[in-house]
C-alpha cells in the first residue's frame, strides 16, 4: 500500500510539473479562438444542410 501511494503522490507531482509547462491562451485568444470555431460549426452546419436539401430535391425528382 505504501509502495501504491508514493507512486500516486508522484503521478500528480509529474501532473503539476506539466501543467505549468502548458502554454495557457490569453482571455484575448480564448474568446478569438472559440469565435472561430463556433463561426466554422455554423458554417459547416449550414453547408451540410444545403447539401441535404438538394439531395432530398434530386431523389424525389427520381422516386417521382
Amino acid at each position: 500500500m505504501k509502495r501504491f501511494m508514493q507512486r500516486l503522490i508522484k503521478y500528480f507531482r509529474d501532473i503539476r510539473v506539466e501543467l505549468k509547462k502548458v502554454h495557457w491562451p490569453t482571455k484575448r485568444e480564448f474568446v478569438v479562438f472559440t469565435g472561430i470555431v463556433l463561426s466554422m460549426v455554423v458554417v459547416i452546419g449550414l453547408l451540410f444542410w444545403g447539401l441535404d436539401t438538394v439531395f432530398l430535391a434530386v431523389l424525389q425528382m427520381i422516386i417521382r
